[in-house]
């Protein structure tokens, strides 16, 4: 059983066991485990396939090309590039593709998945590092860089309209990711593996048969979980208050890119089950921002996602359709 709780680290398993080619039995000889760092957090994969020490060292440099794409904590990334110089000539490929799909899931969340957040989420960690909460007139003048409608898009060219603004892509970064280790993993004949970078992609199901059981649990209480089964999807949790800037854990990490406040929700997390990891990353960002009428709006639409969420009674609940009322978890 694999766990989703509160955390927003990054864990990044390729769990075992991946389906031998030939129809050759699992056994120790084939067995792999590595562990390490990764996009900046504790990493580790595990194989069980004949060639799992090629497919290690392939996944590890995809993650570090990937790294090298959208990290903020590298001066030389792609996006600290963008963020320091307001554009970025030539961006890759999978640049434009995420932020593309980040354009798809601003609008359909009515504008609550805005990554250009990124000049308020940083005025709060200056303003707690040193022991002072943001005032009304910071929080002010932070918002005047934030607005997605001044992020400009081609193959050729990523522009960013304002000096000033910057852009933050840890809302959905973890799970293009996973999906593109799953691609990876699918392009070299892989099936039955769970990839968990802070958000789950199963690709495939168990080796043994029936899908991958991955329980979320609140932390409410013991009592407080749901387990949910993934073949060919994803499942990604958001917690408002999974990471917080003030020592009292009471301001959260997810902020409205209209007030520039911390998220108003009473939900300890919100999950979402898609068919892609960025997809069910971006989702579960935006709704710790979203009314439940606005969650519900948007699952409508996509009949493809499923919406599972804790409230502060510890009563969980999802929404799956367009006319379900949200209804306790069987457990």
């Amino acid at each position: 059983m694999h766990v989703l709780n509160r955390r927003r680290f990054l864990t990044i398993a390729a769990a075992a066991a991946a389906a031998c080619p030939l129809g050759f039995p699992a056994h120790a000889a084939t067995r792999k485990y590595w562990a390490g760092t990764a996009l900046g957090a504790r990493a580790s994969i595990r194989l069980d396939h004949p060639d799992a020490e090629e497919i290690i060292k392939a996944v590890r440099s995809e993650l570090e090309r990937l790294e090298q794409i959208f990290s903020l904590y590298r001066a030389n990334s792609e996006l600290s590039r963008l963020n320091r110089d307001g554009e970025l000539q030539l961006p890759s490929f999978e640049m434009v593709e995420l932020l593309s799909l980040c354009d798809t899931i601003h609008k359909a969340t009515s504008g609550h998945f805005d990554p250009t957040i990124q000049p308020v989420w940083a005025m709060y960690a200056e303003h707690h590092a040193s022991g002072r909460t943001p005032s009304a007139a910071a929080i002010v003048r932070a918002l005047q860089f934030v607005g997605w409608s001044g992020v400009f898009i081609s193959p050729q060219r990523i522009r960013l309209g304002k000096n000033g603004m910057a852009l933050t892509l840890n809302g959905i970064a973890q799970g293009f990711i996973a999906d593109k280790v799953a691609a990876l993993l699918r392009n070299r004949g892989l099936d039955n593996i769970l990839i968990d970078t802070g958000e789950f992609y199963a690709l495939g199901g168990r080796s043994h048969g029936g899908q991958w059981p991955v329980q979320i649990h609140s932390g409410q209480s013991p009592q407080d979980f749901r387990n949910v089964h993934l073949a060919d999807n994803a499942l990604s949790t958001s917690a408002p208050l999974g990471t917080v800037f003030d020592d009292a854990g009471r301001v959260g990490h997810i902020l409205d890119s209209r007030s520039g406040l911390p998220a108003k929700t009473t939900l300890p997390l919100v999950s979402v089950r898609a068919p892609t990891a960025a997809r069910a990353d971006a989702l579960s960002t935006a709704f710790c921002l979203m009314s439940a009428d606005e969650i519900e709006k948007v699952v409508a639409s996509n009949p493809d996602i499923k919406v599972f969420f804790s409230g502060a009674n510890g009563i969980c609940r999802s929404i799956a359709t367009r006319n379900a009322c949200t209804r306790p978890w069987s457990r």
